[in-house]
């Protein structure tokens, strides 16, 4: 198992679209992927609902595991999902 910590950098935090676009690039990976916030919730990031319920916010610290196969490439990519400023057209 891999533990890492990611700073959210999106302005609205991990909103639906974030939250699908991770649950998207994640949906196929064999092995598990748990998101806990600071307090204590946990979410699979796999699941958008699940990802929803945990409130992240703009520059809130969140826990990734990573347990599985090629778990160096997942955490990255986890990493980088996390941390990216989306720039949705409205």
């Amino acid at each position: 198992m891999i533990v890492k910590q990611a700073t959210v950098k999106n302005e609205f935090g991990i909103h639906v679209r974030p939250a699908g676009m991770i649950a998207k690039e994640t949906r196929d990976y064999s092995g598990t992927i748990e998101v806990v916030t600071s307090k204590g919730a946990a979410a699979d990031a796999k699941n958008v609902l699940g990802l929803l319920s945990l409130g992240i916010t703009c520059g809130q610290i969140v826990t990734l595991q990573v347990s599985g196969p090629d778990e160096e490439r997942m955490m990255t990519r986890l990493l980088e999902l996390f941390e990216k400023h989306y720039d949705f057209s409205r």
